[in-house]
């Protein structure tokens, strides 16, 4: 009884096997052929009136040489390009767009190259199944171009004579009312009275000039004039943007209290813009209790270099500058405002995660009461406007290295983090240091997205984009970035529509020859091995809908070298039978029994099945790998349907014969398998 049981356990299994088989090819064949299956739901909905939604239909994706599509001419602008490194250049151009217009799984086949005309650098696309020019370049997608820019003050041209003499004349006579007040001031007149006479700052004239407590940022020249002079004195003319200043310093004070300090974070999963975090919130804690026993002031830049989870860490040394009270979030100014000079803290807690603080100074900044008189000057933009506000500078997406999406720690507000490379540090660098006190604007597709003012130079090789983003506009911008922040900008100078390279006559001569090679499969199968061999091809019908609804399924590109790819690969699920059913008649041989016999066969054979699978696959990782284009595409559907012939070899296949030789008797295998005893 318990052996009854077991076999019928075994073969009600089978049997359920057969039925998911029988289920999933014809999921594939709805797949495959979705406007049958429409039918069929059109159908029962006017028998019924179910109202049951009708199936998407949409055919296979052709590539250029089957069905046409797209051809689009790009120029590269290279202008601001050293001539050495253009053709580098260029190709980054091409392998950015390569990523973007490539489709799914790698084989929707774009070609993408470069070429040069004369002096002109083009990237030349082709793109397959696209009928619409429109959405020919919708699917390149924009085109990032991220600069640096700062104001421009270079006119169009040359002053003329006469232009030249008109800015000349206008400073000519502010110089002289400047030491006009200079030598009413020597003669005893009142400061006062000077600046009602003279000053040109119609704010603060009617309050004797008085500015009030200036800093650095606002009046560089002024406070820096401010800071080696004593109360009560006056200044001699000082040149600043855009006039002259004489400047009397009035009183001082204490300003705002500012500390110097560095830290080390280790985020966590949950912690607020941690996006690819290390560490669960024990792990983060465990691992800086470790390196809080071994790091030290002098080593602190070397651990923050190697284990920071903080964007940019590795090239500030987690270095936050001077801040004061207020610019912090409250855990961390609680502990720093505490802290010796030179020591570091316990691990302090945010929401941004664990923090190891080193404080390194701290000092109080000096405000001066200043009041001045004040005389404009001009420049040649103000006689001859530049026809662009801002200019180009060196500074570009060329430099970019990552672009990652972070949160102020002092504002909480959502900010795209830039790290440029050596040279876009070095570049930066000297952009703030000659900027100090005006803006520099940052432009992403000739569009300004944030234009800060630089307050101090800015060393650390690392800028940071604020332009008020939500989180999915900063991860937005930010993957644009990394996916493409062009080396160079690009206009597109040439769109059509191309036909088909090899026409719809190949792709008919294609499609019969894999029919009639089918065919003849199939006819040597069933003549050979009979019974088994009509298994197998059942098998192979089932092996050829997963195929195609695979293709469908994932997006695949079918081009003429796809479709050999995947006619080679019907012939290997063929060859994988072969090897069993070989095998199965030497079992037969042997005097096994059928079932035996059966069981023995898939256990011999799969090693060979395995073993020349494996090897073929290898051959197209490295097709993927080394080639490109056509190469990828035959490589890949030969890998896909390497791996379903493996399925259907060794689980359909068996599957079925399982259920079908349970029919027969032992003696009987002759009539199947055309061999005798």
């Amino acid at each position: 009884m318990a052996l009854g049981r077991k076999v019928n356990k075994n073969r009600t299994q089978i049997r359920w096997k057969v039925l998911g088989i029988f289920v999933l090819f014809i999921f594939s064949l709805i797949v495959v052929f979705p406007s049958y299956a429409n039918k069929g739901v059109d159908w029962v909905n006017s028998s019924a009136n179910l109202g049951l939604p009708r199936l998407p239909e949409s055919g296979f994706n052709l590539g250029l040489d089957l069905q046409g599509g797209a051809h689009l001419v790009y120029q590269a602008d290279v202008s601001q390009v050293k001539d050495s490194e253009r053709g580098e250049s260029v190709e980054g151009v091409r392998d950015v767009i390569e990523r973007r217009v490539r489709g799914g799984l790698g084989v929707a086949e774009p070609l993408v190259q470069t070429t040069k005309v004369g002096n002109d650098y083009r990237i030349i696309i082709e793109l397959p199944g696209i009928e619409d020019i429109s959405q020919a370049i919708g699917m390149i997608g924009e085109t990032p171009v991220l600069e640096f820019k700062t104001e421009n003050n270079v006119p169009p041209r040359d002053l003329t004579v006469e232009e030249q003499k008109e800015l000349d004349d206008f400073n000519s006579v502010a110089q002289t009312k400047i030491d006009s007040a200079l030598k009413d001031l020597k003669n005893g007149k009142a400061f006062e009275e000077v600046v009602a006479e003279y000053s040109e700052d119609e704010h603060s004239k009617v309050n004797g000039g008085n500015l009030g407590f200036i800093t650095e940022a606002l009046y560089p020249e002024i406070y820096n004039w401010s800071v080696s002079h004593q109360d009560g004195e006056t200044s001699d003319a000082i040149k600043s943007f855009r006039g002259l200043n004489i400047i009397k310093r009035i009183s001082e004070r204490d300003g705002t209290k500012q500390v110097s300090s560095a830290h080390l974070l280790l985020c966590y999963r949950g912690a607020t813009g941690c996006d690819e975090p290390l560490y669960s919130k024990k792990e983060a804690k465990e691992r800086l209790e470790q390196i809080k026993t071994e790091i030290t002031p002098e080593n602190f830049t070397d651990w923050v270099k190697e284990y920071s989870t903080e964007p940019g860490a590795a090239d500030r040394g987690g270095d936050l500058g001077w801040f004061g009270e207020g610019d912090m979030v409250p855990e961390f100014e609680e502990a720093v405002w505490v802290m010796a000079n030179g020591t570091i803290s316990d691990i302090v807690e945010t929401d941004f995660g664990y923090h190891l603080i080193y404080k390194k100074d701290e000092r109080v900044n000096k405000e001066y009461e200043v009041a001045r008189v004040y005389l404009e000057t001009k420049e040649a933009t103000d006689i001859l406007p530049p026809t662009e506000e801002w200019k180009r500078t060196e500074l570009s997406g060329k430099q970019l290295e990552r672009a990652e999406v972070t949160e102020d720690m002092q504002t909480g507000q959502i900010q795209v983090n830039l790290n440029f490379d050596k040279e876009g540090s070095d570049l930066f660098a000297q952009m703030t240091e000659n900027n100090v006190g005006r803006p520099i604007a940052i432009f992403l597709d000739g569009t300004p997205i944030s234009i800060p003012v630089v307050n101090e130079p800015i060393l650390s090789g690392s800028a940071v984009i604020s332009g008020g983003f939500n989180i999915e506009e900063a991860r937005l911008l930010s993957q644009r970035l990394n996916s493409g922040a062009l080396p160079v900008p690009v206009e597109l100078i040439s769109q059509q529509k191309v036909d088909a390279t090899l026409g719809l006559d190949s792709l008919k001569k294609s499609f019969y020859a894999g029919i009639v090679g089918l065919m003849l499969v199939i006819g040597f199968m069933i003549l050979y091995y009979r019974l088994p061999g009509l298994i197998s091809v059942v098998a192979l019908a089932v092996y050829v809908m997963l195929n195609l609804a695979l293709y469908k399924l994932l997006g695949v590109t079918l081009t003429l070298s796809g479709m050999a790819g995947f006619i080679l690969s019907v012939g290997m699920a063929v060859d994988a039978n072969v090897l069993v059913f070989e095998r199965l008649k030497e079992e037969l041989k042997s005097g096994k029994s059928l079932k035996t016999a059966v069981e023995e066969a898939f256990v011999r054979a799969w090693t060979s099945i395995r073993d020349g699978n494996i090897t073929t696959l290898i051959s197209c990782v490295l097709l993927v790998w080394f080639g490109s284009g056509f190469v990828q595409g035959f490589a890949v559907t030969l890998a896909i349907g390497v791996l379903l012939s493996m399925f259907t070899a060794v689980i359909i296949t068996r599957t079925f014969m399982r259920f079908v030789f349970a029919w027969f008797k032992d003696e009987g295998n002759f009539l199947f398998l055309g061999h005798k005893k």
